[in-house]
């Protein structure tokens, strides 16, 4: 076995793989660029070298750095994670020249696995059914469209080089699949350094299982079972779980042998994943899609159900041992489900957020695992993937497993950074979620029915607003985070005690006023002015930190726990198991000018101009493409806000946006028949 491994990866993966080399009493390496100097993967790592600057090119990407990291770290082998150089053919015929060991496949399985349509032209002709298609090398927009029209419509335009949805693109018509492949050949140029692209049918109802498979260097090879994949939005996985609600015993058996098949032909060592579509109809009848020569995000579910450290075995068979595990070892118990926590916003259509970690307590509990990258003062950029965390429950049975992750989800707080969890609690509550019922299109249709925005009926909104004005009272009083009495956005006048309206935004769509009157102790609140005040008392309340507080209250007599964290004008309250971001809005509305415009177009997230594809000048059209923003590896298309022409272009390619930051303005025709000024200054962030 190695005595020093080096990770060549960063966040949750790299926490991971680093607590496995501990338990086998392995030294670890941990590299990082200058964005994540102090990350927690750095900090738990036993020794920490830097790659480069933030941009992943120049540090986590570049073959010559990570190399050089692992002579200087004296580290017999390598662990990629996954992402980044894990699929990397170049990077493992680099390690094998520099005498490293790549812990993963040969670069020939890399290679043959790496090409997608090379793997898919092997894997038929080994008798594995692949999607109706075209895959073939090199072709360009023409063949491109002939494919398509030969497969049939709808289709899916696929990067060769990669997967995870990136460069992913589903066309329903021929209009739409030219700038369909504009965009995928750039995002796939971006993520992988390769534009190849193919062609293949878009199975209706399709459902998304992969089989976890595990190989050594003599001919040894088992499978441990399958993980249900369908729960993804914009084809990234969401929430996976192990086993599959969909398989019989016949089509697992049949599933399993078909992966290990594949397997045979890749030649593979080491753990992969081998990736099938299922027909929702017709269980017996799947299509290979690819082969993950890595490890998988969603491997911890495997590992619940099985009871078997992936990673300890990736290791033992790159230092050359036989597989210790035969197939009749495998007896899979029980279910595990896995939710992902991501750094995406719900109510902005799941747009990347960042900023800094103000408050987090993870859950804890009987059959709960979590995979974090976060610590406390955590930064999270946009320059890496969103990926924060991942919640893992097991349970004797789906249901178990289901109630245990929803209960954990919603214990987990997060504040200073917007996260994917209060969708994810909705999502575990849906019916067809529990019943099995699923199908990769599933989360597209609950967000096309207003799913994706937070419900605050569920969220005790009354309950959320009494926690949010109690600790609002005890900040004027100047008990709590440290304010100056005239630093707190209250109205407060000098006289006698009055009700204090409080405007907040909760999201884009949804905007209220808390009042509040009396003291901390003993408050009555009302929310819109609907109905009478609600009584409020404080039972107790204890800070948990310099900017949280945890407050025990009784609202119309129902006793209820509420955190509420304050970071400048927002607030962060958890209640219930739900998390909001409340911002105060002073004046409050109906009162002063509004410092917005409507011909401004603002960034909805925070990024890097990649694309500008107006100028001034220009006369635009509702939905026209004005420029690209980028954040952790999502491309976002601002578009004309209505007809007008371009006043005003902000930003210049490659600049770093802001949130809300104003990058272009289009005045509109009416406003300029009425000769309405609109400025040309440049506006500030």
């Amino acid at each position: 076995m190695f005595d020093t491994v080096l990770v060549a990866n960063r966040g949750e993966i790299s926490v991971r793989v680093i607590s496995t080399l501990k338990r086998l009493g392995i030294r670890s390496v941990a590299i990082f660029s200058d964005e994540d100097q102090g990350a927690r993967h750095v900090r738990e790592a036993d020794d920490a070298l830097r790659v480069g600057p933030a941009p992943a090119h120049q540090s986590y990407l570049n073959i010559e750095r990570v190399l050089e990291a692992a002579v200087r770290a004296g580290a017999q082998a390598i662990h990629p994670g996954y992402g980044f150089l894990s699929e990397n053919a170049a990077f493992v015929r680099a390690c094998e020249q520099a005498r490293i060991v790549f812990i993963g496949p040969s670069v020939e399985s890399v290679e043959m696995m790496g090409d997608k349509i090379r793997a898919k032209a092997a894997v038929a002709a080994a008798g594995v059914a692949v999607v109706p298609g075209r895959a073939h090398a090199m072709m360009d927009d023409h063949e491109l469209a002939s494919a398509a029209q030969e497969a049939g419509y709808p289709v899916l335009v696929k990067p060769s080089a990669g997967g995870g949805g990136k460069g992913m693109r589903l066309v329903n018509s021929p209009d739409d699949l030219a700038a369909a492949i504009v965009s995928a050949r750039r995002e796939s140029a971006a993520s992988f350094g390769d534009d190849t692209l193919f062609i293949e049918r878009y199975v209706e109802s399709p459902r998304h299982v992969e089989v976890q498979i595990l190989a050594d260097n003599f001919g040894n090879a088992i499978h441990l079972g399958e993980r249900e994949c369908s729960l993804q939005r914009r084809h990234q996985k969401v929430i996976e779980e192990s086993p599959s609600p969909l398989m019989s015993e016949h089509s697992r058996r049949a599933i399993t042998a078909a992966a290990l098949r594949v397997g045979e032909v890749a030649r593979y060592r080491g753990a992969g994943t081998v990736e099938f579509i299922v027909s929702s109809a017709r269980p017996d009848e799947f299509f290979f899609m690819e082969m993950n020569t890595r490890l998988q995000v969603e491997h911890p579910v495997t590992e619940m159900v099985t009871n078997i450290d992936l990673v300890e075995q990736q290791l033992r068979v790159a230092a050359g041992e036989r597989l210790s595990i035969t197939q009749d070892d495998v007896q899979p118990r029980g279910h595990a489900v896995e939710a992902r926590i991501y750094a995406e916003d719900p109510t902005r259509d799941f747009l990347p957020t960042g900023g800094d970690l103000l408050f987090l307590r993870e859950p804890r509990g009987t059959g709960l695992r979590v995979d974090s990258s976060l610590v406390h003062g955590t930064h999270v950029g946009t320059i890496y993937d969103p990926l924060l965390a991942k919640v893992i429950a097991h349970g004797k049975d789906r249901g178990e497993a289901l109630d245990r992750l929803e209960r954990a989800v919603g214990d987990l707080v997060i504040f200073g950074v917007v996260t994917n969890t209060t969708f994810l609690r909705h999502l575990l509550a849906n019916d067809d979620v529990r019943r099995g019922a699923l199908d990769t299109n599933l989360i597209g249709r609950l967000l096309s029915e207003g799913g994706g925005r937070e419900n605050l009926g569920k969220t005790s909104l009354l309950e959320c607003a009494a926690g949010f004005a109690v600790a609002q009272l005890l900040r004027l009083e100047n008990q709590v985070a440290g304010d100056s009495r005239f630093d707190v956005p209250d109205g407060w006048r000098i006289g006698e005690h009055a009700t204090t309206t409080f405007s907040v935004v909760i999201s884009e769509s949804v905007a209220l006023d808390v009042a509040v009157a009396g003291t901390w102790r003993d408050a009555r609140v009302t929310v819109d002015g609907a109905g009478p005040s609600a009584p409020v008392r404080c039972l107790e309340w204890r800070r948990v930190s310099s900017e949280v507080v945890e407050l025990f209250l009784s609202v119309r007599d129902r006793a209820t726990r509420v955190l509420v964290g304050f970071e400048g004008p927002r607030t962060w309250i958890w209640q219930g198991g739900w998390t909001t971001r409340w911002r105060v809005v002073m004046p409050t509305r109906g009162g002063g000018e509004s410092d917005t415009h409507d011909a401004d177009v603002r960034s909805p997230m925070p990024g890097v101009v990649i694309h500008v594809s107006v100028q001034e000048g220009d006369d635009v059209s509702p939905g026209d493409a004005l420029l690209v923003v980028e954040a952790m590896k999502m491309e976002h298309t601002l578009v004309a806000p209505h007809t007008g022409r371009v006043v005003g272009v902000f930003v210049n390619l490659g600049d770093q946006v802001v949130l809300d930051q104003v990058v272009a303005r289009v005045t509109s025709i009416a406003a300029e028949s009425s000769d309405v000024l609109v400025g040309s200054e440049t506006p500030t962030e």
